[in-house]
């Protein structure tokens, strides 16, 4: 556990030191942001624009990290066990890019429709039933959407056969 806590510690000194626009803390056995991460990251929060957390055991992620991390433009959750999202994910102007693949979600998080600059969603291998195709065609920049792997139901596999705006990858089952 040591370790591990050392490793993002030594990651996040590196994005504060060199100025980076990203953190990378993928692969790091977090079940949750850390707290102290804000404070350190105070500084230079306005700066960072890419963020992987991806390969973790995080449960939840709070609406502090929206707020705290406004300028972001890709986030990596791939690989948690993420079942939603908070609200504040919403408020994310400059999110064009978020990548949800093998987590828990078992409903579509609603809130991402909300993202009028958000042009990738990848929610592959999920347990998703249904996707609000409306809400989603009423995006603007909206240009692709993975949702392979999750078990559709039959209005949402038929809906997705038609033609869409934006490139929707999935897995159509029997």
């Amino acid at each position: 556990m040591a370790e591990a806590v050392a490793n993002v510690a030594r990651r996040i000194n590196a994005t504060v030191e060199e100025g980076k626009d990203s953190l990378d803390l993928s692969n790091c056995k977090l079940i949750s942001f850390p707290e102290g991460v804000f404070k350190v990251l105070r500084s230079v929060s306005g700066n960072i624009q890419f963020i992987t957390l991806a390969d973790n055991e995080m449960k939840a992620i709070s609406s502090k990290f929206f707020s705290t991390f406004t300028q972001l433009r890709e986030l990596d959750l791939r690989g948690n066990v993420l079942t939603k999202l908070p609200d504040a994910v919403g408020e994310m102007e400059h999110l064009t890019s978020i990548n949800l693949a093998n987590n828990s979600f078992s409903d579509f998080p609603d809130k991402l429709t909300e993202i009028a600059s958000l042009e990738r969603i990848d929610l592959e291998g999920n347990s998703i039933t249904e996707i609000p195709l409306e809400k989603l065609s009423a995006m603007p920049a909206l240009k692709w959407l993975n949702v392979k792997s999750n078990p559709l139901d039959s209005n949402t596999q038929a809906a997705l056969q038609s033609p869409h705006k934006f490139e929707i990858l999935s897995t159509t089952g029997s």
